[in-house]
């Protein structure tokens, strides 16, 4: 079940343990944890190891078993959630980037569950949702472009919703590369990297884009 904190973050289960997006190389999470360089995104309190969530198997990425990280200040316990994953997703973010992509240049559903090994309903539920917010999600990568604090020329309009939020999410892909280079501390910088660090891995959740860019993160860059 999914909810929201106070802060419109995204919230696993009834349980209540908000989500923090970080980098995908968990050597670099756990170092990063450990050496207390992680804040809490609700009081700015310092993080601590405090178990793993359960381990679940992941299309394109293998099995996957986020870590859990306690706040010393608010006891708020939170899922650290690869930036290569999107929240409750059994696929990788680029698996259904892909398919976002495929489904823009015309493929139907069908097609792309063949090419992509998914089933076939499981693409066509990723396709009607992200139908259903490609004007929303367009602005949202403008504005995560203008935020990277790099001048760049808003993308022409294609004439295909479809088309015209993949090229904001490309401006805003060379923006954030552009200030911080194209290797940050989720290694190299992809599209969707950017895209799923940038909606808190909530790409596909309901209600998203809501609030502030980033929101969930805890991460200033991808």
């Amino acid at each position: 079940m999914i909810r929201e904190d106070r802060r419109g973050r995204a919230v696993l289960d009834a349980r209540r343990h908000p989500l923090v997006t970080v980098e995908a190389d968990q050597v670099g999470v756990e170092s990063r944890l450990i050496g207390r360089q992680l804040t809490c995104p609700d009081c700015m309190g310092v993080l601590a190891p405090w178990g793993f969530a359960r381990p679940r198997g992941v299309r394109g990425v293998g099995s996957l078993r986020p870590r859990r990280a306690r706040c010393a200040g608010c006891l708020v316990t939170h899922v650290l959630l690869p930036v290569t994953v999107l929240l409750r997703r059994a696929d990788a973010a680029v698996v259904i980037g892909a398919a976002l992509t495929a489904r823009a240049a015309g493929l139907g559903h069908r097609r792309i569950a063949v090419w992509l090994g998914v089933p076939a309903g499981t693409v066509r539920g990723w396709l009607r949702r992200w139908g259903s917010r490609l004007e929303a999600a367009r602005v949202h990568f403008m504005l995560v472009a203008r935020l990277a604090g790099v001048d760049r020329a808003v993308p022409k309009a294609s004439g295909s919703p479809w088309r015209d939020v993949l090229a904001a999410l490309g401006a805003a892909t060379t923006a954030v590369t552009a200030r911080f280079g194209t290797v940050g501390v989720i290694g190299r910088v992809t599209a969707w990297q950017v895209a799923a660090a940038s909606s808190g891995s909530r790409l596909l959740s309901p209600g998203w884009p809501v609030g502030a860019v980033g929101a969930a993160g805890n991460t200033s860059s991808p």
